[in-house]
């Protein structure tokens, strides 16, 4: 069923997608070079690496799936003519999570007995999911949200973010928040962080924010 003329009166603050890009552009461009500094034998290294690019493509796993269930379904209906524009989409996501399931494989190997040669081949994978990945968001970003913002209620979109929040585990949460929040300015934190009940939101402002500046320090350590 359409969206009432009233329920579309107030519009979903598509910025917060936004924020959520921002993540996967600085952690994607990062992680190749995180890859190739691990020394050839250090597993220790090379596993919190291989943790680290695991955590950014469950999140960017989360996102997706996210996108599937809701977006695309409610935006062939109500932005018909926009049709082939989501079918795109929808077809960049299926080269996304083909590379990201190589990216997968090949880094789990590598994290169990770290080589040069297998360093190079996870960040080579990395550069190119990157390249598609950034390719989408661009579109995504510039063609998909103007739709988003005219054809999607504000209950529907904030949907997305319970997809995304359910599907974490009480160990991700505050990985993927810090690393959501670390690049925005203090409007956008307050907007993401409103969306949460006022306890969750108290532990991520302190136990959570310095869980992720631990994690978060081992990880660029090098």
């Amino acid at each position: 069923m359409n969206p009432t003329t009233s329920a579309l009166q107030q519009r979903p603050n598509v910025h917060e997608m936004v924020v959520v890009h921002r993540v996967f552009r600085r952690e994607l461009t990062a992680l190749p070079r995180l890859v190739r500094r691990v020394a050839e034998g250090d597993a220790a290294r090379a596993g919190l690496v291989a943790e680290h690019l695991a955590l950014i493509l469950d999140g960017l796993h989360m996102h997706h799936t996210g996108e599937d269930a809701v977006l695309w379904p409610l935006l062939h209906v109500r932005a018909a003519p926009s049709s082939d524009l989501v079918e795109t989409m929808q077809r960049q996501h299926e080269v996304v999570d083909g590379r990201t399931e190589e990216v997968r494989t090949l880094a789990t190997a590598w994290a169990k007995a770290p080589t040069a040669l297998g360093g190079e081949q996870v960040a080579q994978l990395v550069e190119g999911l990157a390249t598609a990945l950034f390719e989408h968001l661009d579109l995504e970003e510039r063609e998909i949200l103007p739709l988003v913002a005219r054809h999607i209620t504000v209950e529907e979109w904030q949907s997305l973010g319970e997809h995304g929040r359910e599907a974490m585990s009480f160990r991700q949460l505050p990985l993927m928040f810090g690393a959501i929040l670390e690049d925005a300015d203090a409007d956008e934190r307050d907007q993401m962080l409103a969306q949460l009940p006022a306890p969750v939101r108290l532990v991520l402002r302190t136990i959570g924010a310095r869980q992720y500046r631990r994690y978060i320090n081992r990880v660029r350590v090098a």
